[in-house]
Parts: C-alpha cells; structure tokens; sequence
C-alpha cells in the first residue's frame, strides 16, 4: 500500500496527471437525444439558379400580370401546345310533317316502248313557289354572310355596273350552256359549232362524264310535287352508268371537286328527285342523283354521284327547308297589329 502511495506523490509533483471530479450526470425522459444540430435542407439549395426566383417572391415591387407571368412560363416550359376542343355536333332535326322521296307504286325502270324523245314539259307560272325560290328564301345565315361578302368584293373590283354585266355574262353562259347539251343529249338534234361554239370549254370539260351517259328520258322539263306543292326545272334525267339520275349540269370558274363545295345544289337534286317520283306525268322513279361541275378551261368536270342513302338523307334537310320557307311565308301573311 505504501508503494502506491508513493508513485501518487510523485505524479502529482511532475504535473504529468491530474485526477478531476467529473461532472454529474443527471438522467431524464425525454426522447430527445442529444447530439450535433441538424443542417437546414434549405442550405442546400443552389442560391444562385434560384436568386431571381427568390428575389420575385420576396420583393415588394409591382405585382406580377398573368402576361408576365406566361411570359415567363414561355421560357422556363416553352410555349402552350394548345388543342381544340372538339365540337359536338348539334342533334339532327326530324321534319315535322313527314313525305317519302320514293314512290312504291312507281316503277324501278322506265318503259322502253313508245316515243324515244325525252319529255320536255314547258313550266307553268303559278302560285305554287319554286325549288330556287325556296332554297333562296330559307339560306342559312353562314352562306348567306359568304355571298354577300363575295357581291361586296366583287363591287369594289368591278363597280356596281361592272359586277351587273358580271352577273348577266354568268347566267347566258349557263343558259348557252344548258342550251348546248340539249342539242347533245336529243337524238334529234347534233350540236353545231365545234370548237367555234362559245361553251366550247364546257362542253370539252364533260366529255369524260357523256360517256357515261344514256337512256335519256327528259331534258328541261318541269316538274311538280302536288303534295308538298313545290316545282320546278330539272336538266335532265337520264342512266349514268347504268342507274337512272336527276342530274343538274353546273358551271364554276373554281375547282369543286366535294359535294360539299356544291352548297345547295344537293337539295336541288332531291327536291326535284322527290317531284318527279310523285308527279303523274312520270311514269317511272328516280332514286339516284348527279350534280356535274364543268369548267370553261376544258378541265375534267367534277361528277358527284348520290346514291340512294344519300338522297334520303339530303332529302330530310330538304323537308325542313320547305317548312321553314312555310313558316315564314305564314308569319308574313299575319297582319301587323296596328
């Protein structure tokens, strides 16, 4: 024991050691545990990328506008792809009053026996209105707003006397036209003037479709719906590759290669189809329909074929035309209060 004692001393004189009290402990339940402080997560940010997005948030200057703000969408995410929402379409109208096109007690055919001349039955002038007059009245407003811009131009191009000798060249073509098949289509008659006839370029552009034509059983002949009472002209109605047609010879300056560039022409075709099934001085049926385009540069015509289906479907619009037209001709008729 003495020894130990002894090399205690001498630590103590060479200051080499010294013995502290420790500190005291104390306990607790806490569950908090000591150790080194956590580092912020925001110390982690690139301070330099994003100062011009701290600096927006926190100053007090002006108040960002929704332009400014999809300015700086344009840059940071490039511009908005932006899709057209897809319209729906409006829910078909039934006529009220409803009248088949198609006459069942109408024979398919023709007969083949008798005179081989078409019909030309002249246009009697009477009270009953007519398909054009009709379809001119009940013009929806989109196509009436394109027409009347269309005179407006053509106005300012050619003046009101110009687009008056304008309108008078385009109806005698149509006439000279119309004039010319019918010399083509009779068996009778032959068209004269060849190269030297004014609708020359017409007559080249509808080549390609008289091939195709035959069995010609009416040439500009009228035509009355005494159900509905509604008439009309038709051209012709003949076999165009073999299927018996109203078919309506049309003039444009423009390429019309859709039936939807014809605008009101199918209804037309229909509204005549419609009479001519239903009129005693016919003793046949018509179920399909042609709307040819010619062209005055000789180009290909543009045929347009309905069928059966189509001509039924054309012939529900037609119908609800004819009782707008009837509609408003009431409304017209009803004396103003005074």
């Amino acid at each position: 024991m003495k020894p130990l004692l002894t090399i205690c001393w001498l630590l103590r004189c060479s200051n080499r050691f010294s013995v502290k009290p420790s500190p005291p402990v104390s306990f607790s339940t806490s569950s908090y545990v000591c150790g080194k402080k956590k580092k912020n997560s925001y110390e982690t940010v690139d301070q330099v990328k994003y100062s011009r997005l701290v600096r927006s948030v926190l100053s007090r200057g002006p108040v960002q506008t929704p332009e400014s703000l999809f300015k700086e969408d344009d840059v940071l995410y490039g511009p908005v792809s932006k899709c057209k929402v897809p319209e729906q379409e409006p829910q078909a109208r039934a006529p009220r009053h409803w009248f088949p096109i198609f006459n069942e007690e109408r024979a398919m055919k023709p007969h083949t026996g008798g005179s081989s001349s078409p019909l030309k039955i002249p246009l009697q002038r009477n009270m009953i209105p007519s398909v054009t007059r009709i379809l001119q009245q009940t013009m929806p407003p989109e196509q009436s707003f394109f027409l009347e811009r269309w005179k407006q131009r053509m106005v300012l191009e050619l003046g009101e006397d110009g687009f008056a000798q304008y309108t008078s060249n385009v109806f005698l073509q149509g006439r000279q036209f119309h004039e010319a098949l019918e010399s083509i289509l009779s068996p009778q008659e032959n068209l004269k003037g060849g190269e030297e006839h004014p609708q020359h370029g017409y007559i080249k552009s509808i080549q390609h479709i008289l091939k195709d034509i035959s069995g010609v059983q009416a040439l500009e002949s009228a035509v009355q719906h005494e159900a509905l009472k509604y008439a009309g002209l038709l051209d012709c109605v003949a076999e165009y590759q073999g299927k018996l047609c109203v078919i309506d010879w049309k003039t444009s300056e423009k390429p019309k290669p859709f039936i939807q560039n014809t605008y009101d022409n199918p209804l037309q075709v229909v509204a005549y189809m419609g009479a001519v099934n239903h009129d005693a001085h016919y003793s046949f049926q018509v179920q399909c329909g042609l709307i040819v385009v010619a062209y005055k540069d000789g180009s290909p015509a543009h045929p347009h074929f309905m069928d059966e289906e189509l001509c039924s479907k054309y012939w529900v619009k037609w119908l609800l035309r004819l009782e707008e037209y009837t509609e408003k001709q009431k409304n017209q008729s009803i004396p103003k209060p005074a």
